[in-house]
């Protein structure tokens, strides 16, 4: 009898198969339990009770070791990836070329869960990783990923922008990834009428912009001008999706303000709406995915993987009450990979990305960053399951705005990853 209950508390726990039990396939965490056994004691199957579902989660993650050597330099914070807009600026910014690194930045944990509510499941993923930014750029460090819950067809969290496309992010072992790509893991709401292969879904997600002061950095900290966004930023994606592949459109809508309180006949207020279009496909050719995706927008550069400002400065001197204007900075990202799967033990990837801004008219230093181009190609081998390493050549451009620099950096890297992956609950 002890053997018993220790049976069944082992399968509440871990999932595991115990005689008498039986386990369907059908729905994820789902147990066909006998309630009344026919002696004391022991469970057997009966096919015509209640379907009893069970919390079930996933705890997941892996391991990574980056070991490498930058034969250019980069910002000291962003020493382990390839970011061109953080590639030096002017000559000797960080020292001399030449940089021999080591990092375990890219480990990631995670937790999803499925917990039964009526016919529907409530699911939610925890995740984080090592990756510092903000006030803690170059730490490793416990950095949130995503803190997100759905229940049918309503989500709400921080997760992926439905202005992105993660899958356009090809199999690099460089932890940053394209420059020209969309990506930015936001606080939403959202709703997704159409799920599955082919999807639709809206949000309504956490505003937030940048401004490029230009030379006028000091006139404007001085004014203490102050950004404020009334509304959320409104976005979408519609995919669609067959045996070749799939094709993606996305946009965001967004309204930016800022506010002048200095009572001295200048008002330097404004508004601005910034928009964007993304444009992305997965196509299945030879024995590989295509990844390409291709945008362009105005004062939407928050949501790209590596940019800087949203709204620069513009000199207007036919007013003497409105001296200086902001407007929204156009922005073109370009991605173009290749993902290659040769057979169940080696893959390889190789591709480019383009991330071009538009400061013509503006009042920007001479030294701010416009161009940044990446590139990569690896080789990775896959021994067993879970258990990756490989080398990758890396590259990253960099060209300002109107002081003739450009910078080209050349990194290898050699990556061991070991994935986990384990079930508590359910079956």
């Amino acid at each position: 009898m002890r053997i018993r209950i220790l049976m069944i508390v082992l399968v509440m726990v871990t999932g595991a198969a115990v005689p008498g039990w039986s386990q369907s396939a059908s729905r994820l965490g789902e147990l066909v339990i006998d309630e009344g056994p026919t002696e004391p004691g022991e469970a057997t199957l009966d096919t015509d009770q209640e379907v009893k579902r069970k919390p079930t989660a996933e705890i997941y993650g892996f391991v990574q070791t980056d070991v490498g050597y930058n034969f250019g330099r980069i910002d000291p914070n962003w020493f382990d990836v390839v970011r061109p807009s953080k590639l030096p600026a002017f000559e000797n910014e960080f020292g001399e070329d030449g940089d021999a690194y080591f990092s375990v930045r890219q480990t990631r944990f995670g937790i999803k869960s499925w917990l039964p509510a009526g016919n529907e499941d409530v699911k939610a993923i925890f995740e984080w990783e090592l990756f510092g930014v903000g006030a803690d750029e170059g730490q490793t460090t416990i950095r949130l990923r995503h803190a997100y819950g759905q229940y049918k067809k309503f989500g709400a969290g921080q997760y992926w922008s439905p202005f992105m496309d993660i899958d356009v992010f090809p199999n690099s072992q460089e932890y940053w990834g394209p420059s020209g790509m969309a990506f930015f893991r936001n606080v939403q709401v959202r709703y997704m009428p159409m799920m599955g292969k082919n999807h639709l879904a809206i949000a309504l997600e956490r505003p937030g912009a940048s401004g490029d002061s230009g030379k006028y950095d000091e006139i404007i900290q001085e004014r203490g001008l102050k950004p404020r966004f009334p509304l959320p930023d409104l976005s979408a994606e519609y995919r669609r999706t067959g045996d070749w592949g799939y094709v993606e459109v996305a946009g965001i809508l967004r309204n930016i303000e800022w506010d002048d309180f200095v009572d001295d006949g200048v008002d330097l207020s404004g508004s601005a709406t910034g928009w964007g279009i993304n444009l992305s496909t997965n196509l299945n050719l030879g024995p590989g995915t295509l990844k390409s995706s291709l945008l362009y927008g105005e004062g939407i550069e928050n949501y790209m993987n590596d940019s800087t400002s949203d709204i620069a400065v513009v000199e207007n001197p036919g007013s003497s009450t409105r001296p200086l204007t902001g407007e929204l900075i156009p922005v073109w990202g370009v991605v173009l990979f290749y993902d290659a799967y040769w057979n169940d033990n080696w893959t390889s990837t190789v591709g480019f990305s383009l991330l071009s801004l538009d400061y013509d008219g503006t009042a920007a230093n001479p030294h701010t960053y416009v161009d940044g181009k990446y590139a990569l190609v690896n080789l990775q081998h896959h021994p067993v399951d879970k258990v990756m390493y490989g080398v990758e050549l890396q590259y990253g451009s960099r060209e300002n705005f109107s002081d003739g620099w450009t910078y080209d950096d050349f990194r290898i890297q050699f990556s061991f990853r070991y994935k986990y992956s384990f079930w508590l609950g359910g079956n």
